[in-house]
């Protein structure tokens, strides 16, 4: 989970900010009310990774049918060999 912050607050707080990204703490930081980068700890991929069951896309069932009369069961299993 990441903290977002301002640029006014990192600029402010910097040595407090380095250190907890240190202990594992993860900051969006905003600049101009936009998000305009991550700061994490060296190593970690700026997008944490959740395993796929956890997603509501992944875990969402076929809804609809195809113009070819099949439905999106079946194209869903062509596509990703389900």
């Amino acid at each position: 989970m990441s903290t977002t912050i301002n640029a006014k607050q990192l600029r402010a707080s910097l040595p407090e900010i380095v250190r907890l990204v240190r202990k594992g703490a993860r900051f969006t930081v905003l600049y101009r009310s936009r998000a305009a980068f991550d700061i994490v700890p060296v190593g970690e991929s700026a997008v944490a990774e959740a395993p796929l069951e956890h997603e509501r896309l992944y875990r969402a069932g076929p809804v609809g049918s195809s113009s070819d009369g099949r439905t999106a069961a079946q194209h869903d299993g062509d596509l990703y060999r389900t």
